[in-house]
């Protein structure tokens, strides 16, 4: 019977034992869960924290509350970071790069559209200019071309010019989609709002269109400038700002609200527009200036005079001449880049709250710079060349070669 009660013992331990192992598993398991859930907590919050920062960012920036300082680390761009790009008969007259920064198109005074290799730097495809007088047969443009616009997400391609239509291309085909009539002028100017498949129009008969590219249908027309419109722009809201040219005024249409505010410039003409941001944009005129604007202010920030100082043809000191072609911004940032016809394109940093507008680089190019586009990171600049001014044939500077040049930006810490 002591052997039993024994036997009986050792067993009852090994049962509990057991129990214990489960019970010891089990813990560990939970302990296991707990931890892994812990770690997802920690990893979901961080993931939220960053997605949170994004976007906050991306609310400052479509705000216009973000100005990123990187003029400073740019290099003094060289002759090597220069692509030369041939292949329009005459002036280059507008350039846009595509939001991959993979492809460049222009447009010209030759009636054709080049679609262009940027990383390899060649010719894919052109769309060829037809002959005056065959508007209703030819796809594409029988007049010059003036302006080029792309959608953010690369879809579409616009492009207008003495024609008084805007034309709706694909820019993967280069197929017409669709041709927008309405216009009584000239189209001057186009751009697409970030984000959306919104077009604005601008035109020299004094009014600006909206059309819905997705549904191919016209939205409104506003009308407020008392001259032919000369450049448009427009960032994430739905908005788009303008330059009057000869009507000295330049212009913010909020589409929502069905208002507009009325910035007065100088006596000239306002003869280029871009935003920098949602609340600061720049402007260049004929009398040779640049200005830095803010939406709370009805005059300029900063206005730099005689912003283009070269020589003209005789090789005189001329500033008289020297109207400013074109301006271009890096959004949210302090660098912007201006054209003349003084054989260089300017880069300017934007400093102490915009109200200083400090030269940074030159870069020589001979011709009239008719049109500049940043790319969105900012490592490349597009710009469009041509022996004359793009809207008429007042000058003619024979060394320049109608093309394209596409400028490696390269920041000093890379």
């Amino acid at each position: 019977e002591g052997e039993r009660k024994a036997e009986v013992v050792t067993s009852s331990d090994e049962e509990e034992t057991a129990q214990e192992k489960k019970l010891r598993l089990a813990k560990e398991y939970l302990a296991n869960l707990e931890q892994e859930e812990a770690e997802k907590r920690e990893e979901d919050d961080i993931h939220r924290d960053i997605i949170s920062h994004r976007l906050k960012q991306d609310l400052l920036e479509q705000s216009g509350k973000v100005q990123k300082l990187v003029a400073d680390g740019y290099e003094q761009p060289s002759l090597d970071d220069i692509i030369v790009l041939r292949g329009h008969q005459l002036s280059v007259t507008c350039v846009v790069i595509s939001p991959d920064k993979r492809h460049v198109f222009s447009g010209s005074k030759d009636c054709s559209i080049i679609k262009w290799d940027a990383v390899e730097g060649k010719r894919l495809h052109t769309i060829p200019g037809g002959r005056k007088g065959t508007e209703d047969t030819h796809t594409g443009h029988t007049d010059h071309v003036f302006c080029l616009a792309m959608s953010s997400d690369g879809k579409f391609l616009a492009s207008g010019g003495k024609n008084k239509f805007v034309l709706l291309w694909n820019p993967d085909t280069c197929q017409l989609i669709h041709r927008f009539n309405g216009h009584r002028g000239a189209i001057s100017g186009l751009a697409f709002r970030i984000g959306s498949h919104q077009l604005f129009s601008a035109s020299h008969d004094r009014s600006i269109k909206i059309w819905n590219v997705d549904e191919l249908a016209y939205i409104e027309t506003l009308f407020g400038h008392s001259d032919a419109i000369t450049g448009i722009d427009s960032l994430f809201r739905d908005r788009a700002i303008t330059s009057g040219g000869r009507d000295a005024s330049i212009r913010i249409w909020k589409v929502v609200e069905e208002s507009q505010l009325v910035f007065n410039g100088d006596p000239g003409s306002i003869d280029c527009i871009a935003f920098i941001n949602e609340s600061n944009f720049i402007s260049g005129t004929d009398n040779n200036s640049i200005s830095i604007w803010s939406l709370m202010k009805k005059k300029p920030l900063v206005t730099v005079k005689n912003a283009h100082h070269g020589q003209d043809q005789n090789g005189n000191s001329s500033t008289q001449t020297n109207w400013i072609t074109c301006v271009a911004a890096l959004h949210n940032t302090d660098l912007v880049a201006s054209g003349s016809r003084d054989g260089c394109i300017k880069l300017w940093k934007i400093s102490k709250n915009y109200t200083v507008l400090q030269p940074l680089y030159s870069i020589p190019m001979v011709g009239f710079v008719n049109s500049l586009a940043f790319s969105p990171d900012g490592q490349v600049l597009v710009a469009g060349i041509g022996q004359e001014h793009k809207l008429g044939r007042w000058w003619r500077i024979k060394e320049a070669k109608n093309g394209i040049r596409i400028i490696k930006l390269k920041r000093k810490d890379v």
